[in-house]
């Protein structure tokens, strides 16, 4: 088959050149929406910048099958993905570790504010006294998605001897952690407060100006995606907004605002394993099965 990888990287290409020798592959190292012209690929492997809509399919005569090497499938167009009759999946389990441990590092920028420190004594400054932090141990850590990477900041926190509230649509039975349905409680009990689910229809705007009077706390790190949180509460929120990523990169001049340009997952270790789900995903297809990481049932859920 024909296989197209697109915002691939050298270390990549190489994987997948060995392990998919038997088939033709292209390499591209920009999103698949910013080339022209029609294609005849049968595969196509995209990442996160890769905007796959009726627009870009469209142009893509032959295709069967999508792989997204990431969890988040904001990107995909879903519902014209299906209407066509293509299969997509998506990456799942790689992140729990790179995601969680960054989550950490952001918070502890928050509340200890090591960044000013380190700075001010670049420039020749101890000056400290205004850089008084908090501690995580005896806080309420409040989590919102108790998927992969969410358990693995429940268990960081529970390490750090918080307690630990988990919000799901789902029961998650993890030790140690409250679980429930109901946000505004996460947000009246909750000290630190972080996100960990994709961004949906039903997440979109989840944090919004109207609940945000609710939270207990002052810091939010947020290592998902930025429209989980409302615009508005960027902009409004008088606690410090931790953030991966920002619906607008200016919002990063505030100072109430600590931002970093979406690297929460990167981490050599983090993406070995993106090469190895998403060629487990490939060989499912390949060999006529379902991938295993399958986007159908996602979809169903988010109709």
């Amino acid at each position: 088959m024909k296989i197209a990888f697109f915002e691939i990287k050298p270390e990549e290409k190489s994987f997948f050149e060995q392990n998919l020798k038997e088939h033709e592959l292209y390499f591209f190292e920009k999103p698949v929406n910013e080339y022209e012209g029609v294609f005849d690929f049968d595969v196509i492997s995209v990442f996160i910048h890769s905007k796959v809509d009726k627009n870009t399919l469209k142009r893509f005569v032959n295709l069967k099958y999508i792989q997204t090497r990431s969890t988040g499938v904001d990107h995909l167009d879903l519902e014209e993905i299906y209407k066509r009759g293509i299969v997509a999946s998506n990456v799942v389990g790689y992140a729990g570790p790179a995601v969680g441990e960054f989550s950490f590092s952001l918070l502890f920028e928050a509340i200890r504010k090591t960044y000013i420190a380190i700075n001010r004594l670049k420039e020749g400054s101890l000056y400290y006294a205004d850089l008084k932090g908090c501690e995580i141990a005896g806080k309420t850590v409040g989590i919102l998605g108790l998927g992969t990477i969410g358990k693995y900041i429940a268990k960081l926190a529970l390490g750090f001897n918080a307690e630990v509230i988990g919000f799901n649509r789902s029961i998650k039975n993890i030790p140690g952690v409250e679980y429930t349905t109901n946000l505004e409680y996460v947000l009246k009990n909750s000290d630190f407060l972080f996100i960990a689910l994709p961004l949906t229809k039903a997440t979109k705007n989840l944090i919004n100006k109207e609940n945000i009077i609710s939270f207990k706390g002052k810091v939010i790190v947020n290592p998902a995606r930025a429209e989980i949180i409302q615009k508005e509460v960027y902009e409004s929120f008088e606690g410090i907004i931790a953030a991966d990523v920002l619906p607008d990169w200016d919002l990063a001049k505030k100072e109430n605002i600590i931002a970093t340009p979406h690297m929460a997952y990167y981490t050599k270790e983090a993406l070995f394993r993106i090469m190895e789900i998403s060629l487990e995903n490939l060989k499912d297809f390949l060999n006529g099965n379902k991938p295993r990481n399958c986007l159908k049932i996602f979809y169903e859920k988010e109709k």
